[in-house]
């Protein structure tokens, strides 16, 4: 075994042993109490005689509930609601020109990772898929520490400046005198702040674009956000941007399916990355660094480091470093999703930070978090939490200390203790600070290249495809349309004018606002492809198909379909009217896993409708078989009908509905191969925006 192998058996497992001294199975064990005492009994507290009071000798009953009084903490003012997944990550090749970061360098060490995704606004008990912001924070448990690279699912933000944080938290909650609406931005206090920030418009586009709506956290991009540093060996920095490219592509639902969805299954995003992971369907995405050299720092038309801005990427190419993959699914959402602690300050050898004013706030906040939701400074020694390396230092006891500290000595400099633990060298692995020259006087403004905050967000419109932009459109008529102030209407209005003045004019059209009598609007006219999601990967795998069946359905054809779909990496289920085996028309048996009434289309991504006489006379008598296949039709979803299943969907969808884009049908018997192939095709495009609903 070379010394590469060595440590690639190492770093893949270390945090999966770790972890396994605090893993606890109750599974054939006897039940005890905190501190071992076997227990008897756990159905009756001890009292005096049988219908007398409880007494306060029962340290068990005291245990029990005191420990139940105490189980919750703090959710998270902001990202809530959170879900995880474990994997590990490898570089492609070595990174040692740009970085010294250790895990940058070896392709053959798998470095073990942690992602936490979550929705930015609601609370723990929201829907998965309201409209926000998704988070995309990353642990990776490097052999020189942890590296947190604490991200969005969009590349820029609302505001550029930190101190501004708590006034848009408090803009986009719940309106404090009602408490309402949960989770949505669409009331007064988000958009008259926004009418008042104009900062925010480049980020307001992405947020009432798809992007703002996946289909699934395996389907949506991540960003760092914030303009970082890679440092290398001989002490060159250059800029850099983080980016994560999911390996399914980018896509997202319509608006009708996330609120549908948010009532039928409020867990629809945690659950789609647990039964994934479950049947085995590794999560991919691949890291991709944007870098300017720092003497180019100054040569494009935005400032570098404003969070409000991104780098286009015809401009500045993604270069493609490494990939990850999410295989393993948590053991406990509490003691590790809800007890992850995230900072963006977490860094390794090689990566450093920039003056983007919204990073160096985040760099004091997040631990200041940490600190009250997790009780006390030890958050780090959290299973969840604690490195993979060693670590040493003299920072002793604090609430839930779970290091045993041994010797005298908790201070530096020391001689009892040699001055042990002494500070490492740079040649040593010790972090070094970027040695930046920095001078200025104090002064509480912002730098005059900040102050563009349009040109960006008419380069995003510009980007979407007409659907994109009829989905914007639309996003923004019921967001500001939910706004009571006809005054804070008016002022969004005036707002976007800025960015197109045909975008003003279609929300306007919308909200109850007089049109504005002139254009405004930023008279950047560059595209960037890359920001739509029109030019993604386009792939069958892991996409599920409903197969609306009963007794009587053709089942040769049925099989083959199948066998096609798991081929292609597709996972289909058979719907019917209820739970159980049902019978082909040659006898063959499958089991229907769900039925009419506990699943709806919006939760799967094509439709299947087979033939066979007696299964489509059945389904045509249920009206929810008929709305199940309009409604998906009306989504522009694959469909795909044979034989009897044709008459099925045309009294569902429409006379018309057999000869729209993304609908294949077959009435041929023996050509299912060829049936099976259109079909798949058109499942892997996702959406037919062209078919005439």
């Amino acid at each position: 075994m070379n010394k590469h192998e060595g440590r690639r058996k190492v770093n893949e497992h270390s945090k999966d042993q770790q972890l396994e001294h605090y893993r606890s199975d109750n599974r054939g064990k006897k039940m005890t109490t905190n501190q071992g005492l076997r227990v008897s009994e756990d159905e009756h507290s001890l009292k005096a005689g049988v219908r007398g009071p409880t007494l306060m000798e029962d340290f068990h009953f005291r245990e029990k509930m005191t420990h139940f009084d105490h189980e919750r903490i703090p959710e998270r003012v902001v990202h809530a609601r959170g879900f995880g997944a474990h994997g590990y990550f490898q570089v492609y090749e070595p990174m040692t020109e740009y970085t010294k970061a250790k895990f940058l360098q070896d392709p053959s060490v798998k470095t073990p990772v942690f992602v936490r995704f979550s929705t930015v606004a609601g609370s723990r008990g929201s829907g998965d898929t309201v409209r926000d912001v998704r988070g995309f924070a990353t642990k990776f448990y490097t052999e020189e520490g942890n590296y947190d690279l604490v991200g969005n699912n969009i590349p820029v933000f609302f505001i550029q400046d930190a101190i501004k944080f708590p006034d848009l938290v408090h803009a986009f909650k719940p309106e404090p005198h009602h408490e309402m609406p949960q989770a949505s931005t669409a009331h007064d206090t988000f958009w008259d702040f926004v009418a008042n920030n104009e900062e925010t418009a480049h980020m307001i586009m992405w947020a009432m674009s798809d992007r703002a709506i996946p289909r699934s956290y395996r389907m949506m991009e991540g960003f760092g956000v914030h303009t970082f540093r890679f440092v290398n060996e001989q002490g060159k920095a250059r800029f850099v941007k983080f980016h994560w490219k999911p390996v399914l592509g980018i896509h997202s639902l319509v608006w009708d399916e996330a609120q549908t969805i948010a009532g039928k299954d409020p867990d629809y995003h945690r659950r789609d990355l647990w039964e994934a992971i479950e049947r085995g369907d590794e999560v991919e995405y691949e890291l991709g660094v944007q870098m300017i050299d720092e003497e180019d720092e100054f040569k494009f038309d935005f400032d570098i480091l404003d969070p409000t801005k991104l780098w286009p990427e015809e401009m500045v190419p993604v270069k493609i470093i490494g990939k990850m993959t999410l295989n393993r699914n948590q053991d406990n959402v509490f003691a590790e999703t809800e007890q992850a602690a995230f900072h963006p300050g977490n860094v390794v050898p090689g990566i450093d930070f920039t003056n983007d004013p919204l990073l160096q706030g985040r760099l004091f906040s997040y631990t200041d978090t940490q600190l009250i939701r997790l009780g006390g400074p030890n958050f780090h020694e959290i299973p969840i939490n604690r490195p993979v390396c060693p670590f040493h230092n003299n920072q002793y006891d604090g609430y839930h200390r779970m290091t045993i500290n041994q010797g005298p000595v908790a201070y530096h400099k020391n001689s009892l203790q040699n001055n042990d633990p002494a500070p490492a060298s740079e040649e040593e692995g010790g972090y070094v600070h970027y040695q930046e020259k920095v001078e200025g006087r104090k002064i509480r403004q912002c730098s005059e290249s900040f102050k563009d905050h349009y040109s960006q967000a008419k380069l995003f419109w510009n980007s979407m495809s007409p659907v994109e932009k009829e989905h914007i459109i639309s996003a923004f008529r019921f967001e500001v349309g939910k706004v009571k102030s006809k005054d804070v209407r008016r002022q969004v209005v005036a707002m976007f004018n800025r960015v197109d003045g045909d975008l003003a004019k279609q929300i306007a059209a919308g909200v109850g606002v007089k049109p504005p009598e002139k254009d405004e609007g930023s008279k950047v006219t560059l595209k960037s492809p890359a920001l739509s999601q029109e030019n993604t990967v386009q792939t069958p795998v892991t996409r599920t198909v409903a197969i609306l069946a009963e007794h009587g359905f053709d089942d040769t054809e049925v099989g083959r379909v199948m066998k096609a779909f798991h081929k292609a990496g597709i996972i289909p289920e058979i719907i019917s009217t209820a739970l159980g085996i049902i019978k082909g028309d040659n006898g063959k048996e499958m089991e229907a896993v769900n039925t009419l009434q506990t699943v709806d289309s919006v939760l799967y991504d094509a439709v299947y409708i087979p033939g066979g006489h007696e299964s489509v006379e059945r389904l045509k008598k249920q009206t929810a078989a008929l709305d199940f296949i309009h409604e998906a039709f009306g989504h522009y979803k694959a469909i795909g009908a044979s034989g009897e299943g044709i008459a099925l969907l045309l009294s569902a969808a429409g006379s018309h509905a057999g000869s729209q884009p993304g609908v294949i049908t077959s009435r041929n018997h023996k050509d299912t191969d060829s049936f099976s192939k259109d079909l798949i095709e058109a499942i892997a495009r996702h959406r037919h925006w062209n078919r005439k609903v």
